[in-house]
């Protein structure tokens, strides 16, 4: 893999100055249409960032995005102080974003992609089909797939393409096939008994059918991948694969691991979510002929929105409930597995690593660590970062010319954001 395709930016700072949407720029501040489909919607103002991002339009189709300035901010090796977060989901009220509308402008690609995903799995055997059958059915966002499309569309209309090419579509179905055998691996290592608020697959058929299935739906997206023909494509995704190993090798030999630093827990977070995530978007855009530049800002796009999600996830087991999850809340710390909230809550809480060192052998250390991390700073300052890669993601979209593919895109970083406000 190329080395750019490796760069994994851990720390650095946002300043979300100038949002260009790769035309050349006017100053007549109207309101514009963005075509979804067969419909569209007028934007004149957006509450991303710090201030509202104004869209600004002459008859020659010209413009740009500029928000209110904001107060710089700094991060150096994880989160700075008197750092001023620059997206604020309450500065004025919006209408919640859903990824059923998320999605609308790429509804019938991904409908094509659910008829799809059980006959390209194959049915040569049963039981690995039942398996398949099973978490397929059990509710999943098709996210990553969903990227796929979304990508696709927005870097097509930048290289001229008039509609997406079969190794778009192939390319989406890849990436969820790779992701639904690493949910059913991560389910037996995690010994997981739900998922999405379903059995998992091996609580049902059994750890060695669900290994088995997991190994099977890898080998049968390697399988297509190679149909691809696309050596660069190739190697990206097969690294994510390796990438997945590399993550859980490195959760394992972590475990209860109190000096754990947050660089550490962003490169495994990277390992295991945003690597795939990456590799989805920059493969979209290369099946879209764009220039190099375009491709790698789609990577870095997709590695930090990754990165967001993965941290939103972590805050999430501390503050929603065992059914809003489809799994035990606070799995992640009983089990060992020190997330961003809890190394930031471990800096103001000389108890909690104690509590964490006894690996929760006392009655009611468990809940007594989770009020720690939860009153100890920790969900505010794991916030922060969630919103900086946010930043980040937002601005990698720079070089995107405005469409409704890129406000959907946009609205995908900010819908992440809201399962925290």
């Amino acid at each position: 893999m190329m080395m750019s395709c490796r760069n994994i930016e851990l720390g650095g700072t946002s300043v979300l100055d100038l949002m260009p949407c790769g035309c050349s720029c006017s100053s007549s501040p109207t309101s514009r249409r963005i075509l979804f489909g067969n419909r569209s919607k007028t934007i004149g103002r957006r509450s991303y960032g710090a201030g509202n991002m104004v869209f600004l339009r002459r008859d020659s189709g010209s413009c740009r995005a500029i928000p209110a300035k904001p107060k710089e901010s700094s991060l150096v090796n994880g989160l700075g102080e008197d750092k001023t977060v620059m997206i604020n989901l309450r500065q004025e009220p919006r209408k919640p974003i859903s990824l059923e509308n998320l999605f609308e402008v790429v509804a019938d690609d991904l409908q094509s992609l659910n008829d799809n995903l059980l006959s390209i799995v194959g049915a040569e055997n049963p039981v690995l089909t039942s398996a398949a059958e099973q978490i397929f059915s059990a509710g999943g966002k098709r996210m990553r797939p969903g990227l796929v499309f979304l990508v696709s569309q927005a870097t097509a209309d930048l290289a001229g393409l008039k509609e997406l090419t079969v190794e778009h579509r192939r390319l989406a179905e890849i990436i969820e096939m790779i992701h639904t055998a690493s949910l059913i691996h991560d389910d037996v290592l995690d010994e997981s008994d739900m998922r999405r608020g379903k059995e998992t697959v091996h609580e049902l058929f059994g750890t060695r059918v669900a290994v088995l299935a997991g190994d099977f739906m890898f080998a049968q997206a390697s399988w297509y991948l190679a149909n691809l023909e696309n050596l660069e494509v190739i190697k990206l995704i097969s690294q994510v694969i390796k990438d997945f190993a590399s993550g859980e090798i490195k959760q394992a030999s972590s475990l209860f691991d109190f000096d754990v630093k947050l660089d550490d827990y962003l490169l495994k977070s990277y390992y295991k979510t945003a690597s795939l995530v990456a590799a989805s978007t920059k493969g979209a855009a290369i099946f879209s002929r764009v220039e190099s530049e375009v491709a790698e800002q789609m990577y870095q796009f997709g590695k930090n929105l990754g990165l967001s999600f993965q941290v939103v996830d972590d805050i999430l087991d501390f503050t929603q409930s065992s059914e809003q999850l489809g799994k035990p809340a606070a799995n992640d710390l009983a089990k060992g597995n020190i997330t961003a909230p809890v190394i930031f809550a471990l800096e103001n809480e000389p108890r909690l690593r104690e509590i964490i060192e006894s690996e929760f052998c006392e009655p009611g250390s468990l809940e007594e660590a989770i009020e720690m991390v939860r009153s100890g700073g920790g969900i505010k300052r794991a916030q922060e970062l969630a919103k900086e890669k946010a930043e980040l993601a937002l601005k990698n979209l720079d070089c995107l010319p405005r469409s409704g593919f890129r406000s959907a895109l946009e609205d995908m970083v900010m819908f992440n954001l809201e399962r925290i406000d």
